[in-house]
């Protein structure tokens, strides 16, 4: 799928917030001995309620501030079996298509995902796939539909995450995975696209909630000036979520 990316990342030389894990962040294509992203040759849903995410609620230390976290770690949620993170995500992206003028318009797409992949993938261990069999976040080229807002009216979004709770079978072993489908219209400039994509898909990496502060990537509505890179805030929170233990990726009995 498109021109293989490789990024190698030292943890040593990286800014003390950036590096999370010590895998450097490179997307080959998958396959061949030791591949990291197996297909998946059967599924089968967790949770049945499509709400599988709740507050996380995560209340102060003793004699903590938490309006002086450097974090937003209170406002993030889980999910009823825990924090729907992996040490290394599997991410299949749509491809563009092959007919002209169309064609264009998607390789503009295209390389503004893959600006927002290659962003994330200085934090997190992330392996581009061909195949979505093999991918635990699935990125489409789709304007995501009407939704109301708690006035009930319909609202337009330019980009969506949805997370489903699977139970996934690779290489004949059973392991609890999260399931993202990241939908973002290509009817915005490149670098609002960009923006759109980094945030969507730092939803799909684990930051399930909304930032408080308009200069963070997770904040809730774009400001004037599209966000490229995450905060010192992002990058805080992001480490701190990867620090919490989880059932995601483990295997099953």
């Amino acid at each position: 799928m498109g021109r293989a990316l490789a990024r190698g990342l030292l943890l040593a030389a990286l800014p003390p917030c950036v590096g999370l894990l010590s895998a450097a962040a490179a997307w080959p294509e998958a396959g061949g001995p030791g591949e990291p992203c197996p297909l998946a040759t059967a599924r089968r849903p967790v949770v049945a309620n499509p709400d599988v995410l709740v507050p996380a609620q995560i209340p102060p230390a003793a004699g903590e501030d938490s309006s002086a976290r450097p974090d937003y770690r209170h406002r993030l949620s889980r999910t009823p079996l825990g924090w729907p993170r992996l040490d290394q995500w599997c991410v299949w992206v749509e491809p563009p298509a092959t007919d002209e003028p169309a064609a264009r318009w998607d390789r503009l797409w295209l390389r503004a995902v893959e600006s927002a992949l290659a962003t994330w993938s200085a934090w997190l261990p992330i392996q581009r796939v061909s195949d979505p069999e093999a991918a635990q976040i699935r990125v489409e080229r789709r304007r995501p539909p009407l939704r109301p807002d708690s006035s009930g009216r319909l609202r337009a979004s330019h980009g969506r995450a949805t997370l489903t709770l699977q139970e996934v079978r690779r290489r004949g072993e059973w392991r609890l995975e999260p399931l993202v489908s990241v939908w973002l219209g290509a009817d915005q400039r490149p670098e609002a696209l960009q923006a759109t994509a980094l945030h969507e898909l730092g939803h799909a990496l684990g930051l399930w909630g909304h930032s408080d502060s308009e200069g963070d990537v997770m904040a809730p509505a774009p400001g004037a000036r599209p966000r490229l890179q995450p905060s010192a805030r992002d990058g805080e929170t992001l480490r701190w979520l990867y620090r919490q233990s989880t059932r995601f990726g483990t295997q099953l009995p």
